[in-house]
């Protein structure tokens, strides 16, 4: 079964960037349409960002327009959402996705997971 691995996650004071990966062992992400997605403690898991397939059409959920940038590092096959400015309402576990399309920030078709990385933006 394919899992997704995400890193990247940590701690950071607020205003600060972190950079997370999404790496797929057994899988080219290349061919995937690739979503990152978070869910706080208490809340339901929302899309943050989603980058088609073999382009570089991207979508961004408002809450993170203008701070977050989703990219693919074609040399590694992995897909990186650079987040500047974080907020503490940026706090939640991020998780990507591998899937067929994205509609808006959300994947559709066969998709596979990653398990997480946990983002703490605290001062």
């Amino acid at each position: 079964q394919v899992q997704l691995v995400e890193s990247g996650g940590g701690l950071v004071q607020p205003g600060g960037s972190l950079r997370l990966s999404c790496a797929a062992p057994g899988l080219t992400l290349n061919g995937y349409a690739i979503g990152w997605f978070r869910q706080a403690p208490g809340k339901e898991r929302e899309g943050v960002s989603c980058i088609s397939s073999r382009t570089t059409h991207t979508h961004y959920a408002e809450s993170v327009k203008g701070r977050f940038t989703v990219s693919r590092d074609n040399a590694k096959d992995t897909v990186n959402l650079q987040m500047n400015s974080l907020k503490l309402e940026d706090t939640a576990v991020y998780y990507c996705a591998a899937g067929s399309w994205c509609v808006g920030t959300n994947i559709h078709g066969q998709s596979y997971w990653g398990q997480g990385t946990q983002v703490t933006v605290s001062s």
